[in-house]
């Protein structure tokens, strides 16, 4: 059985999260939940990683549940300091957070990544990774982000979800947990900290290029349970999904708004 270190990435990633303080935990309802409790009790410092071995109550995004299992799969998030980043492009930090394990996860060679709008990995078409960002705002502008992920990693059982994966199930191969935690985080911190330098319009022609689907005729599906025929063309400035209609009409659709079947 093959394990695969973190000095075998192409890319030169780090083993070491530098001048960044990781808090391990053994159990806990949620890693966002607890950053944000902990920031207002006694005000964060900047760059915070907190990694649970085991997530009791994992969120996605609104309602959903994270499932993992304890030492196969990587529970974290990351906090961050956002100076002035205007509450209109909340999504940058949606785009850059699944960029990032993107990244990684082509470096460690697991195929057929793309990002399912708007933050889960897949792999195969299956899903690999969930992202959960959770933003403070003062006044106008982003303050902090709390980037949540959840990473199937070494899990090769999820019952009753036929559509998860894992890295191990799509590569064939185990990995280690630890050196990919700090391969994610790593590369998470890294995209965020180039914010003030980033080009919004460059991201999300970056985030576009991976979508799931895009350009392909899909079928999806409303809140109120009917069916239509659509291409995703990309996404608009704030994050909604644009899907062009069979008579070339185009609609935005926010979170929770549509449903892709696949």
């Amino acid at each position: 059985m093959t394990f695969l270190f973190l000095d075998t990435l192409k890319k030169g990633y780090s083993t070491n999260i530098l001048h960044v303080k990781i808090i391990k935990l053994n159990a806990i309802d949620s890693t966002n939940t607890y950053l944000k409790q902990l920031n207002k009790e006694v005000l964060l410092e900047d760059e915070v990683v907190v990694c649970a071995k085991h997530q009791r109550a994992g969120r996605g995004q609104r309602t959903a549940m994270w499932y993992s299992k304890v030492g196969e799969s990587l529970t974290f998030s990351v906090f961050k300091r956002v100076y002035s980043l205007p509450a209109d492009q909340q999504f940058l930090l949606v785009m850059l957070t699944a960029l990032a394990v993107k990244d990684v996860l082509n470096s460690l060679e697991v195929p057929a990544v793309a990002i399912k709008w708007p933050n889960d990995i897949l792999s195969r078409s299956k899903k690999l990774c969930g992202v959960l960002i959770e933003n403070t705002l003062q006044q106008a502008a982003i303050t902090t982000c709390i980037s949540g992920i959840g990473l199937n990693v070494n899990q090769t059982g999820f019952d009753n979800l036929p559509m998860a994966t894992s890295m191990r199930i799509s590569t064939g191969k185990k990995f280690d947990v630890e050196a990919v935690f700090h391969a994610v985080a790593n590369e998470v911190l890294n995209r965020l900290r180039s914010i003030p330098e980033t080009d919004f319009q460059v991201i999300k022609q970056e985030y576009e290029a991976a979508l799931f689907r895009k350009n392909k005729v899909s079928t999806f599906q409303r809140p109120c349970g009917t069916h239509f025929n659509g291409i995703i063309t990309g996404i608009a400035a704030s994050g909604a999904l644009l899907v062009e209609h069979e008579n070339g009409a185009m609609e935005q659709f926010q979170m929770k708004e549509i449903k892709l079947l696949y």
